[in-house]
């Protein structure tokens, strides 16, 4: 079972209430509502978890995408076919 969400109230209801909107929609609760609202048969949920799996991973390999390209930017062109030296190459001389 979940922790209870709470919220402060400190004179301004509206600022209180849309806090608590913002807490609900963040631990997914007002998708949770739509999800219940009718039956899901165990095959459309099968289905509709697949198809949320495939999106969270096509986002992370995006993200990976993104973030190599920043990573290769940062290192500056030319880096490419310059030979490093290790050890392994030092000790064979």
């Amino acid at each position: 079972m979940t922790s209870p969400l709470e919220v402060d109230v400190n004179g301004d209801i509206e600022k209180a209430f849309k806090n608590l909107k913002k807490k609900m929609a963040f631990e997914g609760i007002f998708k949770e509502l739509k999800r219940r609202r009718y039956y899901e048969k165990p095959s459309e949920e099968k289905k509709r978890k697949r198809e949320e799996a495939e999106r969270r991973r096509l986002k992370k390999m995006r993200r990976m995408a993104v973030q190599q390209s920043r990573v290769r930017k940062a290192k500056g062109p030319g880096r490419e076919g310059q030979k490093s030296f290790n050890r392994t190459d030092k000790d064979s001389d």
